[in-house]
């Protein structure tokens, strides 16, 4: 496969210079939008696996364009926020964003991220490596990654497949947040673990309250079966 394609959605120009200068060494394709409404346009037109998108943009801020860029495209994004906004963040995640940096970053760790979130997209799946994971009420398949409750598809975000697979190759054991971290975000991690609990919240709004339980103090279970 060739390489990824990345959109950045940024307004700062030494951002977007440093940014674009690290995904150019890296080989890979990338485009660069200044506001909103642009990003929003070439989420259509280019596709982007990966999307990299500040969140104090002029016009529409990066919040909204999130949430309107959920209804369209499921690429992975990391959100760009400023240290002190912490309820940025929080919202952010609630929207969509797959994961955020904190203003200023590095770009070698923003490297590293989008490495780490790409990586397992990369390499299809062969069918020897495929699985189906069947239980009571939820059904997985890894090689067209879907999903059902009830025979009923749901739709999910690539992280969020991601970390149904691994509660599911875990099928009723406790995870911690740091396994779930490492195990689905794949790198060292170093930001607040809440990203894992409002990507929990999101399976549990997707796939109903009952499959994912938690574990005070320990972390989530996942557990499906005849009530």
């Amino acid at each position: 496969m060739g390489k990824a394609k990345i959109l950045v959605v940024d307004d700062e120009p030494s951002i977007l210079n440093v940014v674009t200068a690290y995904l150019r060494a890296e080989g890979y394709e990338y485009k660069t939008a200044s506001d909103g409404n642009e990003g929003l346009s070439l989420v259509k037109t280019f596709s982007p696996d990966l999307i990299i998108l500040d969140i104090m943009l002029p016009g529409r801020d990066g919040i909204e364009v999130l949430s309107q860029l959920r209804r369209e495209s499921n690429a992975y994004v990391i959100m760009l926020t400023a240290r002190s906004e912490e309820t940025d963040k929080l919202v952010g995640l609630s929207v969509g964003a797959d994961d955020y940096l904190t203003k200023p970053f590095s770009p070698r760790e923003l490297m590293a991220r989008i490495k780490a979130a790409l990586r397992r997209y990369q390499n299809p799946m062969t069918e020897t490596e495929r699985k189906v994971y069947a239980f009571a009420h939820v059904r997985l398949d890894t090689g067209s990654r879907r999903v059902w409750v009830d025979e009923q598809e749901v739709e999910l975000t690539s992280l969020e497949f991601d970390l149904l697979v691994t509660l599911s190759e875990h099928h009723n054991l406790v995870l911690s947040r740091q396994q779930l971290l490492e195990k689905v975000w794949g790198y060292d991690y170093f930001g607040d673990m809440r990203v894992v609990d409002v990507h929990i919240g999101h399976l549990r709004q997707k796939l109903g309250e009952t499959f994912i339980e938690t574990v005070r103090g320990a972390g989530y279970r996942f557990e499906d079966k005849d009530k």
